[in-house]
């Protein structure tokens, strides 16, 4: 065989190696080769003479180590994420605002394009390409979605600009060191020996016996966990009712939770962020809830900044994924027998990130269809917020 087709092979072969391979055949070749291999290899791989002669030296070294590494362990660029770790932050805050999908699941996506994303770092002097975005928010458990979807009502614009609006607040509350509070009531629970959805690990043939029917009448009567998250301090309180979800059980709640456990933590405070659903007990429309939290104000000496989630968007109300889930799946196929055993659940509960919960029982009867006169609705001392003004508002 000619020396130009044995080059033509062996350049077919070369191609299909790593590159420590490569250097150390083209090492090998010049070695075969003899006098004047160096050069003719150079020219015909394109390597460098520097990686040549040392892939002869690694050929020549018979106490060379056998490994499957293609580069010194520490070798290589270190990712952009390691040497500049605020870089991780700053996108996981760009995306905060921009988030869909389910929160209670693993996947969520947003609508922010990666180099719309890397667009954004860089005005804030952190230069990373989209590709390292890309593979960041994949990271984090992110995937890029073309169309978002809501049932609710009111365009997508008003969605997003309050998603906008919340989270500036939020950041403000948090710079000042006041408290923020997320807020909602839990499903309504029956108490008694009925089925509650789940498994549990139990020895065979134990299984707890329930009642085969979950009428009411068959119950001890109904729980009715109104709660509230401490968005900064990551501790939660829960208020067991057994009457009616009220306005006036839902402020209640609330200032049971400030009276337990707010005001030592926020003993200068002299404001409050809540961050609610649009609707129920605590709705955006409701006179009641207004009224309730204008005496909260008065007993307390707060001002109350209330901002609402868009009608549909309930499930991105933190409580839901930082509380409400983890105490279903601490009470998750065991029967709520007695209240007893329901609050020593919910105290119960704990999460990797350091989740504490007190509850209470609330033995008060709220009275369901109250109504407030003309004159106690203008003793609220109420100021609207000029973005979204039908779900932002401040009393006290």
């Amino acid at each position: 065989m000619e020396k130009e087709d044995t080059d033509k092979l062996w350049l077919m072969i070369l191609s299909e190696c790593n590159e420590v391979l490569r250097r150390r055949l083209a090492g090998l070749r010049v070695i075969e080769i003899g006098r004047g291999g160096l050069l003719h290899v150079c020219r015909l791989t394109g390597m460098s003479h520097h990686t040549v002669i040392k892939g002869m030296k690694e050929v020549r070294d018979t106490k060379r180590e056998n490994t499957t590494r293609i580069r010194k362990e520490g070798g290589g660029r270190k990712k952009i994420i390691d040497k500049n770790p605020y870089v991780k932050k700053e996108i996981e805050n760009i995306l905060e605002e921009n988030t869909a999908g389910d929160p209670m699941s693993k996947l969520k996506w947003t609508n922010k394009s990666t180099y719309t994303i890397a667009d954004e770092l860089k005005n804030k002097n952190q230069n990373v390409s989209e590709v390292t975005v890309g593979r960041i928010i994949k990271q984090l458990g992110y995937s890029l979605q073309a169309n978002i979807k809501s049932k609710g009502s009111g365009s997508s614009e008003e969605r997003d600009s309050q998603f906008q609006y919340i989270n500036k607040i939020v950041k403000q509350f948090e710079d000042n060191k006041l408290p923020v509070i997320s807020v909602d009531t839990k499903k309504k629970e029956l108490v008694g020996n009925f089925k509650n959805n789940g498994r549990k690990w139990m020895k065979k043939g134990e299984a707890e016996i329930v009642n085969i029917y979950d009428f009411a009448y068959l119950s001890k009567g109904k729980a009715i966990p109104y709660g509230v998250l401490d968005v900064f301090k990551n501790n939660g309180f829960v208020n067991v009712g057994i009457s009616h979800d009220t306005s006036e059980f839902a402020a209640e709640s609330i200032n049971k939770w400030w009276g337990n456990i707010g005001k030592n933590n926020y003993q200068n405070a002299k404001e409050i962020l809540i961050c609610a659903d649009g609707g129920g007990s605590n709705g955006s429309r409701s006179k009641l809830w207004k009224f309730y939290l204008q005496k909260f104000a008065n007993k307390t000496g707060l001002r109350v900044t209330v901002c609402h989630y868009p009608p549909g968007t309930s499930k991105w109300n933190k409580i839901e994924h930082k509380m409400f889930s983890f105490i279903s799946m601490n009470w998750k196929g065991k029967p709520l027998t007695d209240y007893e055993i329901i609050i020593n659940l919910i105290e119960g509960t704990t999460t990797k990130k350091g989740l504490k919960i007190k509850a209470k029982m609330d033995k008060k009867m709220y009275k369901i269809g109250k109504k407030i006169s003309e004159k106690e609705i203008e003793k609220i001392n109420i100021s609207i917020h000029k973005i979204n003004p039908q779900w932002n508002y401040t009393i006290g």
